[in-house]
């Protein structure tokens, strides 16, 4: 675009000086001045910058450089002198010695002139190279952080679906009944995880849904030996959305870590939304037997996720287990509404 402007200006000076015609020889020879820094442009834009700069060759640059404008400059001084003759005494164009009559400059000035328009080249070039780069390093990232989410978010899935055919393997010698709607609720589950779970963000109602689905499952393994209470607004606030299969990470770990066979147990889990912010608490029953066994990959994992999705401080996670009786999980994350 710049050397368009710059082969158009003599053709508007023309114009403009001229009422009746354009002045096509003053035209050429404002052309041919220009001529030789169009040459060393093109060449060092496609062939030298390319190679040398954005490869970061800077002595072959320099060197190649230096000998482009040098040559190019040189060549038109020997047209002038050998080609074009001696210029006539009482012409008004005074060439003296080193004098490139393209452009009137002496030629130490268009070599100087010459640098100023490569270097000016050179560092566009490096400029955007440079946008391109951190560009390509962003969208690096974000892929990677998505693989990395995805990664963790699916290894959920044969985490938790091993523990729900474990419970249905149990079910099966006790009750074949209960075993069979299991069955059914593990479907209901398992459509959710399929066509549900790949999105970064799913309404809260559906994994309200599916926290209930997985509990109805349990109520069938346990019947009546844990206190199960689930609290949360009812109807739920329109266009809350959050990370999928993020709240059944802590439910599953207080059934597997809280409910003891032969001692009195419970989970009480409540979910509340309010400016902006969900905040979800899953209390726990402990008992000496399961409450020193570690929490497994899915705490772990719901940790990693919650940094790549939200960062450090947009976030909160805090585990209480002080209480020798009783664990309790408290998660604080900002909603999407709509």
């Amino acid at each position: 675009m710049v050397w368009a402007a710059i082969i158009l200006v003599p053709v508007l000076n023309s114009k403009m000086m001229s009422e009746i015609h354009v002045n096509l020889a003053n035209i050429l020879i404002a052309w041919r001045k220009i001529a030789p820094y169009l040459i060393i442009f093109l060449v060092h834009n496609s062939l030298i910058a390319p190679r040398f700069v954005l490869t970061h060759r800077y002595i072959w640059y320099v060197v190649l450089d230096l000998t482009l404008i040098v040559g190019v400059f040189w060549l038109v001084d020997l047209y002038d002198r050998h080609l074009i003759g001696p210029v006539p005494a009482d012409a008004n164009l005074p060439i003296g010695p080193h004098t490139a009559s393209f452009s009137d400059l002496e030629l130490y000035w268009n070599v100087i002139l010459g640098l100023f328009m490569t270097g000016a080249n050179a560092g566009i070039k490096l400029m955007y190279q440079s946008i391109r780069d951190e560009q390509e390093m962003e969208a690096l990232k974000r892929q990677n952080l998505q693989a990395e989410m995805d990664y963790l978010k699916y290894q959920i899935n044969p985490h938790f679906f091993m523990n729900t055919l474990n419970n249905i393997h149990a079910l099966i010698d006790i009750d074949t009944e209960s075993a069979k709607e299991t069955v059914i609720e593990l479907s209901k589950m398992m459509r959710y995880v399929l066509y549900d779970s790949g999105r970064d963000r799913i309404p809260l109602e559906k994994e309200l849904q599916f926290i209930e689905n997985y509990i109805e499952l349990m109520r069938i393994r346990y019947a009546g030996e844990v206190d199960l209470r689930v609290r949360y607004p009812r109807p739920l606030p329109a266009g809350v959305d959050i990370p999928p299969l993020l709240l059944i990470v802590f439910v599953e770990n207080a059934f597997k870590h809280g409910v003891s066979n032969n001692r009195p147990s419970y989970i009480h889990i409540d979910v509340e939304c309010s400016d902006g912010w969900l905040v979800g608490t899953f209390t726990n029953s402990r008992h000496p037997n399961t409450s020193t066994q570690p929490a497994g990959i899915g705490l772990e994992n719901v940790r990693k996720r919650l940094e790549l999705i939200y960062g450090p401080r947009k976030h909160s996670l805090l585990i209480d287990d002080t209480d020798p009786t009783t664990y309790r999980v408290k998660l604080i994350i900002p909603t999407t509404h709509a």
